[in-house]
C-alpha cells in the first residue's frame, strides 16, 4: 500500500475515533481517541503511519496555543514559582533514579546476557523521565539496549497519557484555569503572524539540536511575543483539534507487534511502576499545591511523569493552570536533558569507586 494512501486511512480512522470519543464525552477526545484507536489497530499489525511533518506541524501548533496564556501578569506568577519549579527538577531526578534502580532489580537476572555496564545504563535511561528519542539517543551512546529504553518510555508515555485525562475526569476538576490567553479572537494577518514566527522558531531549534524543536520553538517564540503584551490572534479550535490528532497518531504508531514481544516482564515492571509514579507523583504535587496555594489539579498535572505536549494539552482541554503546567514541564524536560548524562558520569564513576 503506497505511503500516503495509509497516512491517509490512518487520519480517517483517528478521526472516526476521536468522534467517537467526543461522543462519549471522554477527556481530551481529540487525542484520547486517535491513541487508542491507532495503538490497537497497530499492534495487531495493520499499517497505520505517522507523516513526521504532519506530527512537527501538530507539535507547533501546540506550543503556540500554549504560549498564548503567558501574558505578562502570568510570567510574573510563574516566575515566583521557581522554586517550587526548582523542587519539580530534583523530585523528577531523584524518581528516575527510583525507577532505573527498580527495573535493574526486577530485570536483572533476565538481562545476564549483558554486560553490569550494558544493565546499568539500560534501566538508569529507561527510567530518566525524559523525552523517549533524546533518552533512547543517550542509551545508544552508552552501550545500552534501545530497544528496552524506548519500548520503557513509549509505554509510559501511554499509560500516563491515558491515565491522568480520565482521572481528572473522575476527579470533577475542569474549567479551574483564570489565566485564558491573551489572544480570543481569530485574526487572519495575526494568525499568518503567528504562524511564520512559530516556523521560524522550530526550525531554530532543530537547527541547534534541540529536544521537541518544533513544540519547544512554537512555545518560545508565542511566549515571547505574549509576554511583551503583543496580541496576535487566537488559535481556532478545529486547527488545535487537528494538532491533538496527529500527535495521538505518532504516539500510537509506535506500538507495533514487535514492540508487544519486547520483553513481556520487562514491559510488566515498566507498567507497574508506572503505576506507582503516578501515585507518587499525584502526592507530591498535592504537597506543592498546599505550599504553594495554587489548585492540587494543576500541580498534580504539572508533576506527572508524562509527556510534556500531552500533560499540556491536557491541561488546555481541562483549563487546569495551563501556564503553571507548561513551565513545570518544560523546565523539568530541559533539566533531565541537560543533567541526565552527568548524574550517570557521576554515579558510575561513585560504583566503580
Amino acid at each position: 500500500m503506497p505511503f500516503l494512501v495509509r497516512v491517509l486511512l490512518t487520519l480517517v480512522l483517528a478521526y472516526a475515533a476521536a468522534r467517537l470519543c467526543v461522543w462519549w464525552q471522554t477527556p481530551i477526545p481529540w487525542m484520547i481517541g486517535p491513541l487508542v484507536a491507532t495503538s490497537v489497530l497497530s499492534v495487531i499489525g495493520l499499517p497505520t503511519t505517522s507523516w513526521v511533518p504532519l506530527r512537527n506541524a501538530g507539535q507547533g501548533v501546540i506550543g503556540a496555543a500554549l504560549g498564548l496564556y503567558f501574558t505578562p501578569a502570568v510570567g510574573a506568577l510563574v516566575v515566583g514559582l521557581w522554586w517550587a519549579i526548582g523542587l519539580g527538577i530534583v523530585w523528577a531526578l531523584a524518581l528516575g533514579l527510583g525507577f532505573g534502580a527498580w527495573l535493574r532489580r526486577v530485570n536483572g537476572p533476565r538481562m545476564a546476557a549483558l554486560s553490569p555496564s550494558q544493565r546499568f545504563s539500560t534501566t538508569y535511561f529507561a527510567g530518566a523521565i525524559g523525552g523517549a528519542s533524546e533518552m533512547t539517543l543517550l542509551a545508544e551512546r552508552h552501550g545500552a539496549r534501545t530497544d528496552l529504553v524506548a519500548s520503557a518510555h513509549s509505554l509510559r508515555v501511554l499509560l500516563v497519557t491515558l491515565a491522568v485525562p480520565f482521572a481528572m475526569q473522575a476527579w470533577g476538576v475542569h474549567g479551574l484555569d483564570l489565566s485564558l490567553p491573551s489572544a480570543r479572537d481569530v485574526l487572519w494577518p495575526g494568525l499568518l503572524g503567528l504562524g511564520g514566527l512559530a516556523l521560524v522558531g522550530g526550525w531554530a531549534m532543530q537547527r541547534a539540536g534541540r529536544a521537541n524543536p518544533w513544540f519547544m520553538g512554537a512555545l518560545v517564540v508565542t511566549m515571547g511575543v505574549t509576554l511583551t503584551g503583543v496580541t496576535l490572534s487566537a488559535l481556532p479550535g478545529w486547527l488545535t483539534a487537528g494538532a491533538q490528532l496527529v500527535i495521538g497518531v505518532s504516539l500510537g504508531v509506535r506500538f507495533t507487534p514487535a514492540f508487544v514481544h519486547t520483553a513481556p516482564r520487562w514491559l510488566g515492571s515498566v507498567a507497574l511502576a508506572t503505576v506507582a509514579m503516578m501515585l507518587l507523583c499525584a502526592g507530591f504535587g498535592l504537597l506543592l499545591a498546599r505550599l504553594t496555594g495554587l489548585h492540587p489539579a494543576t500541580l498534580v498535572l504539572g508533576t506527572s511523569p508524562g509527556g510534556i505536549a500531552e500533560m499540556a494539552i491536557t491541561a488546555k482541554v481541562l483549563q487546569l493552570g495551563v501556564p503553571v503546567v507548561t513551565a513545570f514541564q518544560v523546565c523539568r524536560l530541559v533539566a533531565v536533558l541537560v543533567l541526565v548524562e552527568p548524574v550517570y558520569r557521576w554515579w558510575c564513576a561513585r560504583s566503580a569507586g
